[in-house]
């Protein structure tokens, strides 16, 4: 089974979703990359609304809007008021001081009560000759507000595709220079203001403030196309008047900053010094600021005379009609209120830029992307999550910085969900396969790892190093004594024998489980286990030693509860004795087999050492018995007692084994140490070949609670046969020749 590679899926997927993900920004299909930028913006305005400042320090030029309010309805009647309204109030703005005057409603109907428009209904004929006299002598109001519009710099506009037809509007200015324009509105259609007042203006434009999709409006176009011909808005020939030009001049250029602005498209329109940054579309992206109570005028107060002094010099004003407000990044605003902060921005240079981001976006999904799947493969989803986490972070840094600084609006956050999608679709493809992967290695490990272990190699596969590798392990062997003669007794019930060795043998494999071993080998009579493979397991040799006193207490548990039961013919059962060995050393740790029969199993001197210290346990009488490199790695954790100095085989090298019975506690008992000191006694004196005394602190130890009968009887036996045999002035006190 291979589960130390991440599969092709769990990489395929996220590299689908970015390359999706590129394809909708490249396209920007469904208008949703537009959308996610729009709501960004409008974020980055909320939180650093543009200043409220007057330009008229900076370019000569205030900006103020006439507004309709209910003082006004109430003085001047209900609108749309007559032109005699508003040619007394244009002359007012005139006396006042203003520079100009942007008319933001259609003027294309005249006075429907006008002297000639009586006259002309009158029935023809002699009789009414004198009236149509009289009537013609009197002043025409239309006449009156085209001497009024021509009175001083005004701007009026055209409807695009009108409902109804008109005339076609007479153009006052051009839009020079042939930038790409694609993405310039195209409208067939105009109806323009009536002749006279169209003729009396300064500048015509279109009317052609649209919000957008979402209903907010956040651009105020200066350029249009009717048919093939680019022409200004009523904004368009604002800016122009205001820098005295005849003409407007739509600007192309190459980017200035690499995978920010590339390629060549519109980028501006300017009027001599005045240059209004805009997007694809020629529109200025307005930089709203907090609403302003001296930008906006009421008409009664200008008639009243009650404006403060100077309030209207040098001002663009931007007669508006009443009507519902238009929803901004900043809340409602009324159409003249935003196109005076259009005005602003480009009087002050404040408008915003607009980035052609795309480039860099790509760029961004590209390398942060492909690292971040690479981490994925090569770490994990933590590494990966940090980094495509500290790349968005920076990214979006970036973009804020280029706003807050440079009045320039930078796309950070299509890339960003791009790079969160992907994640996400990685994260949950690396789950699925985790998913799968447990169960896979539930089917091979069940037995063998705990489910901890499992679910750890399951994220992490590289976790599992089935090609082999050296590592430091503490080995279990634990084997139930006396086992060929238990086995004879079950000859008449093989059934009760196997559910007898299950009840003894599963309890002691959950010990090891719990304590995070792995069982290796399971036998008739017992099993192996191994720690610190293929997990670290930094107190491998401490935990080993648990599992074996906790498989001591789960054995008198069973013991416990079979002396409650009977065997099928009705006999009690024996109590079950059990015999376990630990060693520590290095091993390989690897898969071995062959064909599809590989398991994952550890090998080296220590795994042949704990079988033959478990065969030699029954001859010291403690259940756990340990060689010195484990008793060395856990000593803090356990009291140990040294019984024996043996090599386990002819060729073996000489070890110590120690008897494990119990925790720190028992290691501080009196009894203990009354235990530990005897025993050094007794072994200096076997290895200075002091029999005598040998087999007195034997004699004293046996008298000691819990001294184990079986040792003491084995190293007597042994001192019998010393003195038979001597051994060599040379002897390292080690015996070489199992007794039995």
């Amino acid at each position: 089974m291979r589960v130390g590679a991440t599969p092709m899926t769990v990489l395929a997927i996220p590299l689908a979703v970015l390359a999706a993900a590129m394809a909708v920004i490249a396209t920007d299909a469904g208008d949703l990359p537009d959308r996610v930028r729009a709501v960004t913006f409008d974020a980055y305005q909320r939180i650093d609304p543009r200043p409220y400042q007057d330009p008229l320090l900076k370019s000569g030029l205030t900006v103020r809007t006439l507004q309709p309010d209910a003082a006004s309805m109430a003085k001047f009647g209900p609108w749309p008021w007559p032109p005699e309204t508003l040619a007394k109030l244009t002359l007012e703005l005139k006396a006042a001081g203003a520079a100009m005057v942007v008319y933001d409603f259609p003027l294309d109907h005249g006075d429907p009560i006008s002297a000639v428009r009586i006259a002309s209904n009158l029935p023809p004929g002699p009789k009414n000759d004198a009236a149509r006299e009289a009537l013609a002598a009197l002043p025409e109001p239309d006449d009156e507000f085209a001497r009024a519009l021509a009175s001083v710099r005004t701007v009026t506009g055209f409807t695009l595709d009108p409902v109804v037809a008109g005339h076609a509007p007479e153009l006052k200015s051009a839009v020079e220079g042939s930038p790409g324009t694609d993405e310039v509105p195209y409208f067939g259609d105009a109806a323009g203001a009536l002749p006279a007042f169209e003729k009396a203006s300064a500048g015509v434009g279109a009317f052609a403030l649209t919000a957008d999709a979402d209903g907010k409006l956040r651009r105020v176009p200066l350029i249009v196309q009717l048919n093939d011909k680019l022409v200004p808005t009523i904004d368009g020939e604002a800016v122009r008047l205001a820098a005295s030009k005849p003409a407007l001049d739509a600007v192309s250029r190459e980017s200035d900053l690499p995978l920010v602005e590339s390629g060549s498209h519109l980028a501006a329109v300017r009027a001599g010094q005045l240059e209004a940054p805009v997007d694809r579309s020629g529109a200025v992206i307005v930089h709203f600021s907090g609403a302003d109570p001296a930008r906006t005028l009421s008409p009664a107060a200008l008639d009243a005379g009650s404006l403060k002094k100077d309030q209207l010099k040098d001002a663009v004003v931007y007669f508006g009609a009443p009507g519902r407000k238009l929803e901004t990044p900043l809340g409602p605003r009324t159409r003249a209120g935003i196109r005076a902060e259009a005005m602003e921005n480009v009087l002050l240079g404040e408008a915003l830029r607009p980035a052609d981001s795309m480039p860099a976006a790509i760029a961004v999904i590209v390398i942060v992307g492909l690292g971040m799947i690479f981490l994925f493969a090569r770490l994990n989803a933590l590494w990966a999550g940090l980094f495509a986490g500290a790349a968005v972070l920076a990214v979006q840094a970036f973009a804020w910085n280029m706003f807050a600084r440079n009045d320039l609006l930078f796309d950070a956050t299509n890339p960003s969900l791009a790079l969160g999608l992907a994640y996400f679709a990685a994260l949950g493809a690396r789950g699925v396969e985790v998913v799968n992967r447990r169960g896979r290695l539930r089917n091979a490990f069940a037995e063998a790892l705990p489910a901890r272990a499992l679910d750890k190699i399951a994220r992490n596969p590289q976790m599992l190093k089935l090609d082999g590798e050296m590592r430091t392990v503490t080995c279990l062997s634990c084997g139930v004594r006396g086992y060929a003669k238990l086995a004879e007794g079950f000859r008449d019930d093989p059934a009760g024998f196997t559910a007898l060795m299950r009840s003894v043998l599963m309890p002691l494999a959950n010990c090891v489980f719990q304590q995070g071993g792995t069982v290796d080998r399971y036998g008739g009579e017992g099993f192996t286990a191994f720690w610190n493979a293929p997990l670290d397991d930094a107190e491998h040799a401490i935990h080993a030693c648990e599992a074996a006193n906790r498989m001591t207490v789960a054995l008198a548990e069973v013991n416990e509860r079979l002396s409650r039961e009977r065997r099928v013919d009705g006999t009690a059962y024996d109590p079950v004795e059990i015999g376990i060995a630990l060693a520590t050393g290095p091993a390989i740790a690897g898969a071995f087999g062959s064909g599809s029969r590989l398991a994952y199993s550890v090998t080296g001197d220590c795994t042949v050492l704990v079988e033959r210290i478990r065969t030699l346990s029954p001859h010291y009488g403690p259940a756990v018995v340990v060689s010195d490199d484990t008793r060395k790695a856990a000593e803090r954790g356990f009291a140990f007692l040294e019984v024996d100095f043996i090599a386990p085989g002819p060729r073996d090298d000489a070890v110590r084994l120690y008897a494990m019975l119990g925790n720190p506690l028992v290691r501080a008992s009196p009894k203990f140490r009354a235990m530990a000191t005897f025993h050094d006694h007794i072994f200096q004196a076997i290895r200075a070949q002091q029999w005598s005394k040998a087999r007195e602190l034997i004699e004293q130890c046996r008298k000691l609670s819990g001294a184990s009968q079986k040792m003491y009887d084995l190293h007597l036996k042994r001192i019998d046969w010393y003195e038979s045999n001597p051994p060599g002035a040379d002897w390292d006190g080690a015996f070489r020749s199992v007794l039995d």
